[in-house]
């Protein structure tokens, strides 16, 4: 069996793993178009503000690493460029050299992932603008700070990611402000929560420009100007965009493959697309939320990784179910851990749910301890 996997992050490298465990003999090849495999997300700001100091520490496998451990060919600088289901074969760039060649598959997985969501504004693309999704993105925020040594930075969202990098430059000693469109921080969250959220985050001295619409980018004075409409504009050296993820599905468009929220790929239970052959994981499908059963895109690498497992045991003769997400996350916010999982009590009450809340104020540990 020829396995090919489109993705060597979380859903690939898992799936890439386990059916190997599950069959000695699976010829199976990972095309990442990045230069790095295995690696989580989440830790990336923390490079970004030295907490994390070793580049190496942001990956859990290499490509040496990963073909030893699991004779797995992991090839990086390798872009699939198409799909052709008719003939089972994808269409490979080689992004060091630029050669294109064509590879057949018994069964093929993609894992493409989500990109950084770019608004259609003007100033988009101006060299002090960035956005923060790959470890390539990571260096390149780094080497510029490195270099620069910027004293102010705003950030467009207030989700994870925003929020992970804002406390990370904080601690570089920058001036951070976080502007956004919502009224509050971090979405999944009931607004009495994120309430003490934004306490954290201005005790430490972060500004939070709420419920304001990013209009547009000037470079102005070495630094970005944030156009807001209808308010007068913020000043900063540095601009990074963290205002949400798109499933990245360009290439599953292409081939045919049905898609739903978002252009997101539609999977079944099985996690198998609408075309024989072809499975899907990650931040590029529509999922069934695990509460509501309704269809939902939740960008996390729990579910990803599980999702990647699935598809493995069901290559393999298997019968694994992916039952939906329940969207359970956690989140360091200086000396403050919030975490939320299934929906919140909006949501719940704008799927028609009979909502009870109870708030409990217990101990965070046992009182014996110090």
């Amino acid at each position: 069996m020829k396995v090919i996997i489109v993705g060597g992050v979380a859903g690939g490298a898992t799936a890439a793993a386990r059916i190997r465990r599950l069959d000695e003999h699976a010829e199976i090849t990972v095309f990442e178009r990045s230069g790095y495999i295995s690696y989580a997300n989440c830790g990336l700001p923390y490079y970004i503000g030295d907490v994390i100091t070793d580049p190496e520490e942001l990956t859990l496998q290499t490509p040496e690493s990963f073909f030893k451990r699991f004779r797995i060919n992991m090839k990086i600088h390798h872009e699939v460029i198409s799909i052709h289901p008719e003939r089972k074969t994808v269409s490979v760039k080689n992004l060091e050299n630029g050669e294109i060649f064509e590879e057949n598959y018994d069964k093929l997985i993609l894992s493409p992932g989500a990109k950084p969501t770019q608004p259609r504004l003007p100033g988009v693309g101006i060299d002090n603008l960035f956005t923060l999704r790959t470890i390539e993105d990571t260096f390149r925020i780094k080497e510029y700070i490195n270099k620069n040594h910027p004293k102010s930075a705003v950030l467009a969202g207030g989700g994870f990611i925003g929020l992970e990098l804002a406390e990370n430059l904080r601690e570089l000693g920058m001036d951070v402000t976080i502007v956004q469109r919502p009224k509050q921080l971090m979405n999944p969250f009931d607004p009495d929560m994120a309430s003490m959220i934004h306490n954290e985050m201005r005790k430490h001295g972060i500004k939070l420009v709420l419920g304001y619409t990013v209009e547009g980018f000037k470079e102005k004075d070495n630094g970005v100007e944030v156009l807001l409409k209808d308010n007068p504009s913020l000043q900063a050296d540095m601009v990074v965009l963290a205002i949400g993820v798109t499933p990245d599905t360009a290439l599953a468009k292409e081939a045919g493959l049905e898609l739903g929220i978002k252009e997101s790929i539609v999977v079944n239970d099985r996690m198998e697309t609408s075309v024989p052959d072809i499975y899907a994981a990650g931040d590029a499908v529509q999922v069934k939320h695990y509460v509501t059963g309704n269809d939902a895109l939740i960008s996390l690498a729990g579910p990803a990784n599980k999702q990647g497992r699935i598809i493995a045991d069901n290559i393999c003769g298997g019968d694994s179910r992916y039952l939906g997400s329940q969207g359970s996350s956690v989140i360091k916010v200086f000396d403050m851990t919030a975490a939320t999982t299934g929906i919140n009590e909006t949501n719940a009450k704008k799927s028609g749910l009979e909502v009870d809340t109870v708030i409990l104020s217990p101990m965070s540990h046992a009182g014996y301890y110090p």
